[in-house]
């Protein structure tokens, strides 16, 4: 075997796995299946190391070309970033075909290496951050196959990303146009334990099942869903010409679980977060968990995978099946996740229909834990939400003395070593966070969801659900409305300065913020209130803004680029607040004459939602105040072991569990190599665009695997969240840091959190891809009046920045206007 030391010339009978960077990934697994005995076309490689001498080595491609008996063949590209786990490169450099002759070959080869910076492959490595000076080529020569069939098998469904589906594309003769995409191909698919079958077209039922046993070895061989391109010759025998790695796949929930196959549902979403969890971040929510369990008696299990909170791909999950198979509460489950949009009920109602998730005895609710739990929490919440709605000031007072409490939390000192530092966060913190001090904050919370949803469903028939939500606008006590008008009083004190703060960019102000360079606008008063939010603020591995306040900065640089004073925050929430009450006396004597009792208690509800609804925030800023504490304490244990050599920096502390963070206190273990294989993967995960709402345990995709629902016409269809009208031009936003929102332009984003509500200050509109009525985008903007639309299917791959956008967030619907449409509005209507 070659030892990789600048062999020019390779024979692929000689090509192992190990040999990545002499022949790249496309020949060291083509060496590795035919090692395993699968029948792939003889050939060789043209190594790296010839690549990195810069001159095709013509006398060995000739040599080895007339070894493999001259004749047709095959000359691939071979780089050493292609056909990997986290990339495949697909097409992205060149493939010649039906090569003959010596002369023929080596110009090949000598094309293959130019494709490696062609505008295509250098657009590719950007995308997936690929350093083009890490990146070599190689080059395999291959005998050609006279193909009568060919195409690719996918050991995974690529579309819904289920494990338990081989799917087949085939095409007559050579399978160049299934791969570009020119040729119609004929599509097979092979579930697991089902017999294959092909009816008609190009591929009998046993070819067909003979390409998905050839599948499954690939995928065992390779210990992962494999992308097979294949073709049977003229005799009808099969041959493999590549296998790569499956790259877009979700990854799939834990597998050694009883009771198979599963269903969890994508809740992460709800608190603006769809992109990946720290694996610190991960733990801590799973702790915040079984903290909380274990104070209310709550059996949480001792091992987080089966548990109802669950870790997949870094996103957080609920794992839905005793609820789906149990048979008093699966009837009612559709209804009851209303607030996941009309996208993830389907997808559950498709479930209830798949026989695996029938009613089964074994999936029983312990109805005796429930009670158990009911009647302890029950009569508390009861009474909290009593006393908060007969005097909500009051109420509101005992809640803020509770987070002031909050505020002098402090964990060890600064003589503190790592480990006492870590026995504080993942114990004594907790018995803080979720203790006597955090109870008085969900009296009103409580209150507050009560008063804000119930007149709707009293009033059903009476007044739409876009009467009582009309109520919410301008709603007073909103934490999160609170901050972002005090981020504007920052802006106002900051105008003087405008060109300073509007001319630098976030991170130069931050610093120039650290060492004193700035004018004061209180910027370190808003801080102390609210540094200890951010966005993805529920990932404890997210710094804040106390710690890095660059966000802050450019959302001050966002409201300074305001010069309409009409359109100023302030007065745009005055006048929601106006219209707000305005609705709220209509509806009231509305509701007093149509129905004198439940009117009455009705509109005493409303009023009260007038003074606590906007509360229903309060918890979750609560609690972040000891998260910040408790993210503080895990950044200095951090720093201590780094200091020991155990990390690389303090921040990578956020990328161990609980666990590993303890023992590398405890024993000094070196935990460099882990933190920079999981940052690796947390980065791989940060760029996937799209996270399943609903996914089954063999990593179907149920949303994906549901039909469409058609369109209207000119637009897309989404929920309902806030109602309204407007146009106005569409900004789409990957992430709010350093974002820019022109006043009355529309606001498109994956999700939505707090660390993104500065930006609906200036905003006409938002449309998101995911979210909840109840979730805090769409609150905030019902409280700024304006309209949004959520759940809204690929919305930030369809709409386009600078797209003319009509939203109705009334009916749900968002329209791409054409270009001749009329003037878009400044502001909602």
């Amino acid at each position: 075997m070659p030892d990789g030391s600048g062999d020019a010339v390779v024979d692929l009978h000689e090509v192992r796995a190990g040999m990545g960077d002499l022949v790249g990934g496309k020949a060291a697994n083509l060496g590795e299946l035919l090692a395993a005995g699968e029948r792939v076309p003889a050939g060789f490689c043209v190594t790296t190391g010839a690549f990195d001498s810069g001159e095709v080595p013509a006398e060995a491609i000739e040599a080895a070309y007339r070894r493999l008996g001259s004749g047709k063949v095959a000359v691939r590209s071979s780089a050493t970033a292609e056909d990997l786990p986290e990339a495949s490169f697909a097409g992205q450099q060149d493939t010649y075909l039906d090569v003959e002759g010596a002369a023929q070959v080596v110009d090949a080869v000598r094309r293959c290496w130019a494709s490696l910076d062609t505008e295509r492959a250098e657009a590719y490595r950007r995308a997936n951050t690929i350093d083009r000076d890490e990146v070599r080529m190689a080059v395999v020569v291959q005998r050609m196959v006279d193909a009568d069939t060919a195409g690719v098998l996918f050991t995974a469904d690529p579309v819904t990303g289920s494990r338990s589906r081989t799917v087949v594309e085939a095409v007559r003769g050579l399978g160049t146009g299934v791969v570009d995409g020119s040729t119609e191909p004929e599509h097979y698919a092979v579930d697991d334990g089902a017999a294959p079958r092909a009816t008609s077209g190009c591929l009998t039922s046993a070819q067909l099942g003979e390409l998905a046993a050839a599948g499954r070895r690939a995928q065992e061989l390779f210990g992962a869903p494999q992308d097979v391109e294949w073709c049977h010759d003229r005799d009808g025998t099969l041959w493999l010409v590549q296998s790569r790695p499956i790259t877009t796949l979700f990854p799939l929930p834990p597998q050694d679980l009883p009771d198979m196959p599963r269903l969890y549902l994508e809740i992460g979403h709800l608190q603006g977060m769809l992109r990946p969890f720290t694996p610190m971040g991960m733990a801590m929510m799973q702790r915040v968990w079984e903290r909380w369990c274990e104070t209310e008696g709550i059996p949480a299990g001792s091992d987080p995978r089966r548990g109802p909170m669950v870790d997949i791909g870094g996103r957080l999950y609920f794992d839905l099946t005793a609820m789906v198979r149990n048979r008093r509460l699966r009837g009612r489950l559709v209804d009851g996740l209303q607030v996941y949009g009309p996208r993830v009920q389907a997808a559950v109602g498709r479930a209830l229909t798949d026989p695996r998730f029938a009613p089964d005895r074994r999936s029983r609710i312990p109805v005796s834990a429930v009670l158990r739990v009911a009647a302890k929490l029950a009569p508390v919440a009861l009474a909290a939400t009593a006393r908060s709605l007969a005097r909500p000031h009051a109420a509101r007072a005992r809640a803020q003395r509770g987070v002031q409490r909050l505020r002098e939390l402090r964990g060890p000192g600064a003589d503190a070593g790592p480990q006492q530092r870590l026995d504080w966060v993942f114990d004594a913190a907790f018995h803080e966070m979720l203790g006597g001090d955090f109870g008085p904050v969900l009296g009103p919370t409580y209150a507050g969801i009560l008063a804000g949803n119930a007149p709707a469903a009293l009033l059903r028939g009476v007044a739409t659900k876009t009467d009582t939500e009309r109520v919410l606008g301008g709603m007073p006590h909103n934490v999160t409305t609170e901050m972002d008008l005090a981020l504007w009083r920052v802006a106002e004190r900051a105008r003087p300065h405008r060109e300073l703060f509007t001319d630098h960019s976030p991170a130069e102000l931050a610093e120039r913020h650290r060492s004193g360079e700035l004018p004061d606008v209180r910027v370190d008063a808003f801080l102390t209130e609210y540094g200890h939010r951010a966005s993805g603020e529920v990932d404890i591995g997210l710094p804040r803004w106390r710690e890095d306040p660059a966000p802050v900065f450019a959302a001050v640089a966002n409201y300074l680029r305001l010069q309409d004073p009409e359109q100023a925050p302030d007065r745009r929430f005055e006048r929601a607040a106006a219209a707000a009450r305005r609705a709220l006396a209509e509806l009231s004597a509305r509701a007093v004459r149509a129905r004198p009792v439940r009117g009455r208690i009705a509109a005493f509800l409303m009023h009260r939602s007038r003074e606590l609804a906007g509360m229903r925030e309060y918890a979750k800023f609560a609690w972040l105040v000891p998260f910040a504490e408790m993210r503080r304490q895990l950044v200095l244990a951090g720093r201590d072991l780094a200091a020991a050599g155990v990390l690389d920096r303090a921040e990578d502390i956020m990328f161990l569990n609980v666990d590993e963070a303890c023992a590398g206190a405890r024993d000094g273990a070196d935990l460099r190599a882990l933190v920079a294989e999981r940052r690796r993967v947390h980065e791989r995960e940060r760029t996937r665009s799209r996270v399943p709402g609903a996914l089954l345990s063999d990593g179907t995709d149920l949303e994906a695997a549901n039909p469409a629902e058609p369109a209207p016409d000119g637009g897309l269809s989404g929920m309902a969240a806030a109602p309204g009208e407007t146009r106005g031009r569409a900004r789409v936003i990957a992430d709010p840091v350093g974002a820019y929102l022109e006043p009355g332009e529309i606001l498109v984003a994956a999700t939505t959190d707090p660390g993104w509500t500065p930006l609906f200050m200036t905003a006409a509109g938002l449309v998101s891809e995911t979210g909840s009525p109840i979730a805090h985008g769409p609150t905030v903007a019902r409280e700024y009046g304006i309209p949004a639309v959520i759940c809204v299917r690929d919305a930030t791959s369809t709409i386009r920045t600078g797209d003319l956008l009509h939203i109705d967030g009334t009916s749900g619907t968002v329209e791409i206007l054409p270009e001749d449409a009329t003037t878009p509005d400044d502001h909602a209507r």
